[in-house]
């Protein structure tokens, strides 16, 4: 069977996923304790496999019996990357198809489909959440070239749940900043008129009312920020997320209007 995708860029760097990765092992540990044989999937990890060999690190610091498979449709790439398998991690030519004996707890996919037309997001979606296992977790999302800054949808079997905007405090001069990352899914719609625009107008209103907690650090300053925009938006962390320089917010807040059926 012929990979289904399109060879993308591969740009990679170490560390480059760590925020996504540090909030999956908090929101996903417990899905991966209870799995029989928990599998995560790196899908498109790049031109080098350092994101596959972190992932592997970070997710069995939560669950020790977790492997993980990084695929990617570039046979050049995953033939790069054979020196670096190891026990519970394994490195497969393929695409969105995830052709796996089993279904994975995880498929994480960062920066792939930043490279896609919008109009491919939902059908891409629906093919990775028909390959969850149950329980399991999609998460796609596009961050900067070091990690500083990450925007990423979580999916469950049933479709779209959250979207997460992440960080490095120190170097935020304003949330809206963060609108370059978002995922292909809502970069088109950060315009007048459209939730994702509304709500990243109200979190720079909510960052400038709490300046004077500037002097309190940027943590405080974002924790202030955030619990304001509480009020008005639906969140789904609270302030152990927030002061990692996190907030989750419900998909269907920020669902664009109109928005194909992700199932």
């Amino acid at each position: 069977m012929r990979p289904i995708g399109t060879a993308t860029r591969g740009t990679t760097n170490p560390n480059r996923l760590r925020r996504m990765d540090r909030w999956i092992a908090a929101t996903h540990g417990p899905a991966l304790r209870r799995a029989d044989r928990p599998v995560a999937v790196d899908l498109g990890y790049g031109a080098a496999p350092w994101t596959a060999v972190e992932l592997l690190h970070r997710l069995r610091t939560v669950e020790p019996r977790t492997a993980v498979v990084g695929i990617e449709i570039d046979p050049e790439r995953v033939a790069a990357a054979g020196p670096y398998e190891r026990e519970g991690l394994t490195f497969l030519h393929g695409g969105f198809e995830i052709a796996l004996p089993e279904r994975p707890d995880l498929i994480r996919a960062a920066n792939v489909l930043r490279q896609y037309d919008e109009g491919e997001v939902s059908a891409v979606w629906r093919r990775l959440c028909a390959r969850l296992a149950p329980g399991g977790l999609l998460v796609e999302g596009t961050c900067d070239e070091i990690g500083r800054r990450h925007v990423w949808v979580a999916l469950g079997p049933e479709g779209p749940r959250t979207v997460t905007f992440a960080t490095r405090l120190a170097s935020l001069d304003r949330p809206s900043d963060l609108a370059e990352r978002l995922p292909k899914a809502l970069i088109h719609r950060n315009v007048p008129g459209e939730p994702v625009h509304a709500f990243l107008r109200d979190f720079d209103r909510a960052w400038a009312a709490a300046a004077p907690y500037a002097s309190l650090g940027a943590r405080q300053r974002w924790i202030t920020a955030v619990r304001s925009l509480s009020g008005d938006w639906p969140l789904a962390d609270g302030v152990r997320r927030w002061r990692q320089g996190e907030v989750t917010v419900k998909w269907a807040a920020l669902q664009p209007n109109p928005w194909p059926n992700s199932r």
